[in-house]
């Protein structure tokens, strides 16, 4: 079962927030995070279920840390679309 901790933060890039006006929040969580656990999250902690989730793995990048090769963490992306009435208080202004 998740819970609020395996939302590892809200994605704030040029991208995310031109869909935000359309009411579809971009979600980062732990690579063990469901479309249904989610969904639970947002019910039981935010007030409201998500109208669409759509998910995305994420792999790691291949980089050269200080010269020596290195791969960046992999993550589970989500899209997630909110009722017009829904606020959740960490964006509310």
């Amino acid at each position: 079962m998740a819970d609020i901790t395996d939302i590892k933060t809200m994605l704030y890039t040029e991208k995310s927030l031109s869909m935000q006006e359309n009411g579809i929040m971009v979600v980062q969580t732990s690579s063990r995070v469901t479309k249904n656990q989610l969904k639970q999250v947002f019910k039981e902690y935010f007030g409201f279920t998500p109208l669409r989730i759509n998910s995305l793995r994420q792999e790691g990048k291949i980089k050269r840390f200080k010269g020596k090769l290195g791969q960046r963490n992999s993550f589970k992306k989500f899209y997630v679309k909110v009722p017009e009435n829904a606020k959740i208080p960490s964006l509310s202004a």
